[in-house]
């Protein structure tokens, strides 16, 4: 239960959470759905096929929905350290696996902004979620 719902008591999480969150929500809206110009759940899934991350459908679905619906969970704080911990992994995912062969600087599409989030992610993995939480109510009952 502690893996779930355990983290520090701190407030300092609290804008990193909702950041972050946004972040996430944007680019899973851009993925899941086509919002803020982006492409939808079918031509993401067509792209993260061709360049070999297969099937892409499920893996448009997968990313999209960690993204958009885990930073809902994020902002509220719930579920915090295993959705982070999933961020994580699907930020090393696409620093590595994306924006790697491009160089660190995001104006080449490099990898400098997910290498931030990455960061990030692995910090509220680590700490999470804070006092101000749905994760905190839960650990209190």
């Amino acid at each position: 239960m502690n893996m779930l719902f355990g983290g520090n008591n701190g407030i300092a999480d609290l804008p990193i959470r909702i950041a972050f969150g946004a972040v996430f929500i944007a680019h899973g809206g851009q993925k899941l759905f086509g919002w803020w110009g982006g492409y939808g759940l079918e031509a993401t899934g067509q792209w993260m096929a061709s360049i070999g991350l297969e099937p892409g459908m499920v893996m448009a679905l997968l990313t999209g929905g960690i993204e958009f619906f885990g930073g809902i969970a994020l902002i509220l704080g719930l579920f915090t350290r295993p959705i982070a911990a999933a961020s994580s992994l699907l930020m090393f995912v696409a620093m590595t696996w994306v924006h790697w062969p491009n160089g660190f600087f995001i104006s080449a599409n490099g990898y400098e902004f997910a290498l931030v989030l990455l960061a990030v992610s692995v910090s509220l993995t680590l700490s999470g979620s804070g006092r101000y939480s749905l994760d905190s109510v839960f650990r209190k009952a």
